[in-house]
């Protein structure tokens, strides 16, 4: 891309001598010993940082509040344990960021805002286990509801801010320089949009005099500042540069997030592949951010990374992004920070790695994740051949993204494919014979039928999947939705309705939805292509679409918008609902 590699044999040097074992119990008022380490910060901060490579978030625990059990269990992951720690750290993880909830049910009223002992020690104890386990630890305060009101409440907000920073400093002055300190997750400040930058600098300035004045290893510890809701447009990022460079300070990094091209990671407005903008979006953001701090000596954490459309819990592999798609996002992610000298910090709240069994949901998306990091794999223009079922084979063909590397065939399993009579390669482009399809597809039932790879010099081999299929046939419905709760997390109840789907194979690409008159209908007026899952999910299993109140609150009452739902194999199907009220009729083109 544009920068030369990454020269990480110092950093890694760095990393493993920064490592310190426990002298106590865990979560006891002493300070973990060092085994062999150097002096604090015989490294950079940019060394320090380089170390941290790549990092994980333990999400949805100790950030975690309300629900029926309160506190780290109440968005469904199980307690933090040294295991799981453990197990990061074999998976080649050498940084976790600790999110922390101090509020709520945790802080005192004003105007000591004292934390609790318990919620204090517990955090005491991620941090040793962590520590103890060569992991470099960053803890921050995750809780951003009670900054929001700052420009309304300064006085109030900045005094329960300080607080905490006060109690959480003097209780870690003492540690090692593997823990690092973040001031904020995402601030953001609704109320007083205008000056943003101005109120996310007022926290960061004072929680680094905070941390600063409590002294021991405060002194020089280093300290992570967010731009505005971790945004990485120059705007925001020139207004963090100019916050750390009055604060000069040598011991200080920056921190954005990245869940990439907005439209390709919910899948809305057509953008459903890894194309061009999609990793335009990637280029410009990361080289923004290196351009700004890390060309400058200021290190960056990309505190947050991922994809805002993958989640486990909605049951629809592979959510909203294109499987295929989705990996080769994750990999140029990783490939790009090592171009630009970011460290990465995936966010995982449970949907990659499974808390319960310590085992990842999808071992070959965290493989394109680790590949990132060294080799960019070879990939082709689509990972699927879809064969329709009752038509004649012919030959199919697709684009090979050779990503420097050579290309070295196809096989099936253990078994090579035949240059010529299999397949043939002309440029980039890689056409597989008609002959070998109509050997592939075997007695050609609907759904893959086999899987193929093609390998490349280094790096990952590309699966390419041979699919059958028919056209889809959606039937007509009709329905009243009920009024049941809901919020958009949960699986369609009686408030969606079902469209009845004979998939034959097929899967769902996008989703248009307009009037009579051509205008675009539901959420996002903008873009005749609606949002996957937020107003419409495919269930293969059950054989429905359902559409979801989210879609049908933007629909106007008595006026028939035209759904035409997109296949990935290629068709096109028009399907007509109407809404009076709360019942709904839906029929077929």
């Amino acid at each position: 891309m544009k920068r030369p590699p990454w020269q990480k044999l110092a950093a890694l040097a760095a990393g493993l001598a920064l490592t310190a074992s426990l002298a106590g119990p865990a979560g006891a008022q002493t300070t973990p010993e060092r085994r062999s380490s150097p002096p604090d910060h015989a490294v950079t901060a940019m060394e320090q940082v380089a170390a941290m490579q790549p990092g994980w978030n333990v999400g949805n625990s100790l950030d975690a509040f309300g629900g029926d059990t309160g506190g780290e269990t109440a968005w469904g992951n199980p307690p933090i344990t040294e295991e799981l720690l453990q197990t990061i750290k074999a998976e080649g993880y050498n940084s976790i960021r600790l999110p922390v909830a101090w509020d709520y049910e945790h802080t005192g009223p004003g105007p000591d805002y004292t934390i609790s002992s318990e919620r204090m020690e517990r955090v005491a104890q991620v941090v040793d286990w962590a520590i103890a386990n060569d992991l470099q630890v960053l803890v921050n305060i995750h809780d951003q509801m009670f900054t929001k009101e700052l420009p309304d409440d300064r006085e109030n907000v900045l005094a329960k801010f300080n607080a905490m920073w006060t109690q959480i400093a003097e209780r870690f002055k003492d540690y090692p320089s593997e823990l690092s300190f973040e001031s904020i997750n995402e601030p953001q400040f609704p109320t007083d949009v205008a000056n943003q930058d101005a109120h996310t600098a007022t926290l960061n300035v004072n929680f680094y005099e905070t941390v600063r004045a409590t002294g021991g290893k405060n002194s020089d510890r280093l300290l992570v500042l967010p731009t505005w809701v971790t945004n990485s447009e120059q705007p925001h990022l020139d207004a963090l540069k100019a916050t750390i460079d009055e604060l000069d300070d040598e011991m200080i990094a920056a921190t954005v997030h990245f869940y990439g091209f907005w439209p390709f990671g919910v899948n809305v407005a057509g953008v459903t592949t890894y194309d061009e903008a999609t990793q335009q979006d990637l280029e410009n953001s990361f080289q923004r951010t290196n351009d700004t701090f890390v060309d400058n000596g200021v290190p960056v954490i990309v505190g947050e990374w991922g994809v805002l459309g993958y989640d486990y819990t909605r049951g629809t592999v592979p959510n909203s992004p294109q499987y295929g798609e989705l990996l080769k996002f994750f990999q140029a992610t990783a490939h790009e920070a090592v171009e630009e000298q970011l460290t990465l910090m995936l966010w995982d709240a449970g949907s990659y790695l499974n808390r319960h069994t310590l085992e990842w949901r999808d071992p070959l998306l965290k493989a394109y994740m680790d590949s990132g990091f060294t080799t960019l794999s070879g990939t082709a223009s689509f990972d699927s051949i879809y064969l329709e079922k009752a038509g004649t084979i012919a030959d199919e063909s697709l684009t090979l993204n050779r990503n420097g590397l050579d290309f070295e065939g196809l096989w099936q399993g253990d078994t090579a494919l035949t240059e010529g009579a299999d397949y043939t390669v002309s440029g980039d482009t890689l056409t597989l014979t008609a002959a070998a399809l109509t050997r592939l597809a075997g007695d050609r039932a609907y759904g893959t039928n086999a899987t193929i790879e093609a390998r490349f010099s280094d790096g990952l081999p590309w699966a390419i999947h041979i699919i059958t299929y028919d056209k889809a046939q959606l039937s007509d419905a009709s329905g009243t939705m009920d009024g049941a709760p809901w919020s958009g997390w949960e699986p369609c109840n009686s408030s969606c309705f079902a469209i009845p789907t004979e998939f034959n194979g097929d899967q769902v690409a996008t989703m248009e939805a307009k009037y009579a008159d051509g205008t675009n209908a539901g959420p996002h007026t903008w873009t005749a292509f609606k949002e996957f899952w937020a107003t419409y999910r495919p269930d293969y299993g059950a054989g429905t679409i359902s559409l979801t109140p989210d879609f049908f609150n933007e629909v106007r009452d008595d006026e028939p918008v035209t759904l035409t739902f997109h296949f990935w194999g290629g068709d096109t199907i028009e399907y007509t609902v109407t809404k009076s009220g709360t019942t709904v009729t839906g029929t077929s083109a």
